[in-house]
């Protein structure tokens, strides 16, 4: 769960681990002009910076950093480079980082169309964990936010696993498109994330269910009790990892949530154990196959797999699917919707013939961001729907 950069001698085919005193994951790297180190971009308590490290000393600096994730290196002859950078309420646009640490933005693709849009509001939230630790929380607050108002929630929940909650900006999940639909976005920088240190990210190899979930309530908790937020209409949403996370939340979250939304989720670990493409994650993040008896971390990982928790189901979810998906099969999701339908709760699932584990053709995305909302709005603005039904 860390990528590190080592540096080979050619000659002797000596190799140096020129990050075995840093203990966070990295993910993009070039050469330095002068090859005498290099530059890197990596995950760092909830932004993604660009660092450069001495191949020499090994000494790591922090080149360019902000309430943003750099995405691209391209060094220049003179030591500055060009590189592109987001955040939760913009997408990319390119920029020069020169010598000297200073930024400064070179295109406007987006300029134009971002000003006639009102963005979210993008808070930094230190939430106390049940294990006495500090977890970054980022909440968005909706564009024109009235404190003296309730407003509904959403829980997001990450996949991956390992797979950072930075300044993150997707065509997909956007959480500033969830706060501009009037919700209070609650994004957990849970345990197995990146950038908060290996024993953080690490964690949840072998414990599904386990702390990491425990993150998540504690966020909830730690949110709701904001006299603004709209306790009783709080969702939880996530893909993937994600998925898996509202599956397990569906059978353990003592009502806290009014509705669920779960996509390409994983919900029976047994079946999925056999089913997907990726055997080698499989092996490691669960710990192995679930007729190893012998096995401890396996046999706690199948023993949390949200299907052994269906008795407890008592919340409306939808369930979005894409039958292309070799990493976690549709029959997951169809096992899930066929669980909540025979216990008697409200579901509705959607399945897409021709998506993978993501949900990429344009008009499947419109379809996918309609029915994503209509799901939420009917269950966690009762005004709203109130008004519908009549």
């Amino acid at each position: 769960d860390k990528n590190r950069i080592f540096v080979m001698n050619l000659a002797s085919g000596q190799k140096t681990d020129l990050t075995a005193n840093w203990d966070y994951t990295v993910n993009d790297i070039a050469w330095h002009p002068d090859s005498k180190g290099l530059f890197f971009i990596a995950h760092h308590h909830g932004v993604t910076p660009v660092f450069s490290i001495n191949a020499e000393t090994q000494q790591i600096d922090t080149i360019a950093t902000g309430l943003c994730d750099y995405a691209a290196l391209a060094p220049l002859p003179d030591g500055s480079l060009v590189s592109m950078r987001h955040s939760m309420t913009a997408p990319n646009e390119l920029c020069l980082v020169a010598t000297d640490g200073t930024v400064t933005q070179t295109t406007n693709v987006n300029t134009e169309l971002l000003a006639k849009i009102k963005m979210p509001t993008v808070e930094k939230v230190m939430v106390p964990t049940t294990d006495g630790k500090q977890m970054l929380t980022w909440v968005l607050l909706p564009p024109d936010f009235d404190q003296t108002k309730k407003h509904p929630a959403i829980l997001y929940c990450q996949g991956g696993p390992q797979q950072a909650v930075s300044q993150f900006w997707s065509f997909r999940w956007n959480l500033a498109l969830m706060a501009a639909k009037g919700y209070i976005v609650i994004a957990p920088n849970r345990r197995g994330l990146p950038g908060f240190g290996t024993e953080w990210n690490a964690q949840i190899s072998g414990d599904y269910g386990g702390q990491n979930m425990r993150d998540y309530l504690s966020a909830v908790d730690f949110v709701k009790q904001r006299p603004y937020v709209d306790a009783a209409h709080i969702g939880a949403v996530g893909a993937s990892y994600g998925g898996f996370s509202v599956y397990w939340l569906a059978g353990n979250h003592d009502n806290r949530f009014a509705c669920l939304i779960a996509h390409a989720g994983i919900f029976n670990t047994e079946s999925q154990y056999l089913e997907t493409e990726e055997m080698w994650f499989a092996n490691w993040d669960l710990g192995g196959p679930f007729w190893d008896k012998s096995n401890p971390v396996a046999q706690r990982s199948f023993a949390n797999s949200p299907h052994k928790f269906v008795d407890r189901w008592n919340t409306p979810i939808l369930i979005t699917h894409g039958e292309y998906d070799f990493r976690i099969l549709a029959s997951q999701g169809m096992m899930a919707f066929n669980a909540a339908r025979l216990r008697g709760v409200p579901a509705e699932m959607l399945v897409f013939p021709d998506e993978n584990h993501w949900i990429l053709k344009p008009q499947n995305a419109i379809l996918w961001q309609r029915v994503f909302f209509r799901w939420l709005d009917r269950w966690l603005k009762p005004e709203a729907q109130q008004q519908v039904n009549s």
